[in-house]
């Protein structure tokens, strides 16, 4: 990534740290000035512990050497000795209104221009056509799409890969049964838009019931099978009429989600059939894959299954017929030979682990992995229900995806009615649904990638706490301000004023901004960006409850509407990041 356009207050005390180590110890020239933010004072460096031990020579002395270095450093109002070694740093008030006006000037908000030449893939959400979305597939959506979203603002050139479940045995299953049961009705026309892939998830178990029920049945449909994949001219027709009625359900819920999720998105697993035969070849060819049993198998020669022997990847079955194994590397054999990616990332829940390390072993044998691409699987936990188990319906179903962020709105709703039992109720509407949705989608995000969660619209929905809606009410309250001001332009800082201690507090949260982007981006988890802007929200309501803006003398008055305006543009710029809308009233 290219060097910040305003450069994070972190990173200057880090240079101006590091700038005393070597007038301390020019043979030191290099090391980690060890810096981090600190509840004792604005910094903390720790470097002198370490080079210390390096040099063996008492800590405290090379801690009093380092703060005599940092003495005249303009950035920099007082460093002090703490503890057996550590340098608790103080920035200088002008230092932080300074970079409030650099940081309210600038378009990006002090994050480093974009960087170029990096494409990421990134492979998310990946519903299966002909089924209704269900609550399994939120967490893949949802954080798929954040990450799309930061490492397109850092810089990546990102393709979005929604691998949709388009192909297989369960298709020449569900077309057979609907040419043989033609008083069936399933087109948007005969059922309407939002019913259709509900009739088709319904016929497709009714397909299935009779697959199981019925040999003659059964050998039909695996005899339409063939006519599909080997291009039968009717059963193709069919297939793309099922696909594009359940395209247009999932743009439905993506639309809903305000995900960015666009057909032109869509890598189905039938764009990959072409290349499975090549795929399967190749491995053979390369050593990777032997026959065995009359099918094609990549023997793991890193993982063992329960019973000692080598974990296996079926490339071919004994048919000759493929699945998930052979699509996945023939995917990752295209991203990489094609697409020219630099890193693919796999959006997917934990219990894909497995498959996943096989997968990128295989790969990596095959030569198309290699050290010039990253690839990574991320994992996620599971949503649960009130009972603490995996989320289900009363009678032990799936919960469809639609149902879930139906009880949000409802729940945000009568919140928001409450509070603000004045709305017109097509405002009312508007809002619960940006509430509704911002708070399923945060709940989500706010919550370690790899933990499980409880489904709970309530609390989701509530005004105080960590929640979706206490961030976006925070938003709204700094705008409301921002309206009794007269919404003015870019505000002045005058870089004489002396600092309140609510008012540090709150610089020194915004400026922490374009370090949380680069920490999503090293570690792939988005609820470290959600943590900082509740943080974010939370030292605000300080701000405000001890430092009033539109009653201050000039020039503090300006100076605290150029924060609070830098404060709505960090807010609403996160929250658009994690996806969640920002309204101005709420």
């Amino acid at each position: 990534m290219s060097a910040p356009t305003v450069l994070p207050l972190l990173a200057q005390v880090a240079s101006a740290v590091a700038d005393a180590i070597v007038r301390a110890r020019p043979d030191m020239a290099g090391a980690d000035p060890v810096v981090r933010r600190s509840d004792r004072a604005d910094f903390q460096s720790n470097a002198a512990l370490p080079l210390a031990k390096r040099a063996g020579e008492p800590p405290a002395r090379l801690a009093a050497d380092l703060i005599d270095g940092l003495s005249g450093d303009e950035v920099i109002a007082e460093a002090l000795a703490a503890g057996p070694g550590f340098v608790n740093i103080t920035v200088a008030d002008a230092a932080l209104w300074a970079q409030v006006a650099a940081r309210a000037a600038d378009a990006r908000l002090g994050v480093g221009e974009p960087a170029t030449g990096s494409r990421i893939v990134i492979d998310y959400s990946a519903p299966n056509v002909a089924k209704e979305m269900h609550v399994g597939h939120l967490r893949t959506t949802i954080i798929g799409d954040a990450l799309a979203r930061v490492f397109g603002f850092l810089g990546g050139e990102v393709v979005r890969a929604n691998h949709l479940g388009d192909w297989g045995t369960q298709f020449g299953m569900l077309i057979q049964y609907i040419d043989e049961h033609p008083e069936q009705r399933w087109h948007a026309a005969e059922v309407g838009a939002d019913a259709t892939v509900s009739v088709l998830d319904g016929l497709y178990k009714a397909a299935r019931a009779e697959f199981d029920a019925d040999p003659g049945f059964a050998d039909r449909s695996r005899t339409r099978v063939v006519a599909l994949q080997s291009g039968d001219v009717a059963t193709l027709a069919r297939w793309r009429e099922i696909v594009a009625e359940s395209e247009r359900a999932f743009g439905a819920i993506y639309d809903r989600l305000g995900v960015l999720l666009t057909p032109d998105d869509y890598a189905p697993e039938s764009f990959y059939n072409p290349m499975l035969a090549d795929t399967v070849t190749e491995l053979l060819d390369k050593g990777v894959a032997t026959h065995s049993d009359g099918a094609i198998v990549v023997k793991s020669e890193r993982v063992n299954g329960p019973d000692g022997t080598p974990a296996v990847l079926m490339v071919r079955k004994g048919d000759g017929g493929y699945g998930y194994d052979t699509t996945d590397l023939a995917t990752i054999r295209y991203r990489i030979s094609t697409l020219a990616a630099d890193r693919l990332l796999y959006v997917t829940d934990s219990r894909q682990a497995l498959h996943f390390q096989l997968i990128f072993e295989a790969a990596r044998r095959a030569g198309w992995l290699t050290g010039a691409v990253t690839v990574g699987h991320v994992a996620y936990g599971t949503i649960l229900g009130p009972d603490g188990r995996p989320f289900k319906t009363r009678a032990g179903g799936t919960v469809r995806l639609t149902d879930l962020l139906d009880a949000a709105v409802a729940a945000a709703r009568s919140v928001v009615a409450e509070k603000n039992p004045g709305l017109p109720a097509a405002e009312l509407d508007t809002i619960a649904e940006q509430a509704g949705i911002g708070a399923v989608k945060y709940a989500d995000l706010s919550t370690g990638r790899v933990k499980d969660y409880t489904f709970d619209p309530a609390r989701m929905t509530a005004f105080n706490g960590n929640t979706g809606v206490y961030l976006q009410y925070a938003h709204a309250r700094i705008r409301s301000i921002l309206r009794r001001a007269g919404d003015p332009g870019p505000a002045p800082v005058d870089v004489t004023v002396p600092l309140d201690p609510a008012e540090r507090a709150l610089i020194l949260t915004l400026d922490d901004y374009a370090t949380v982007l680069e920490e999503v981006a090293r570690t792939l988890e988005p609820h470290r960006l959600a943590t900082h802007l509740y943080e974010l929200a939370t030292v605000f309501t300080e701000f405000y409850a001890t430092c009033p803006v539109l009653t201050a003398p000039e020039p503090l008055r300006d100076n605290r509407i150029a924060v609070c305006q830098l404060a709505a543009r960090t807010l609403a710029h996160g929250l658009g990041l994690l996806g969640i809308a920002a309204p101005a009233r709420l």
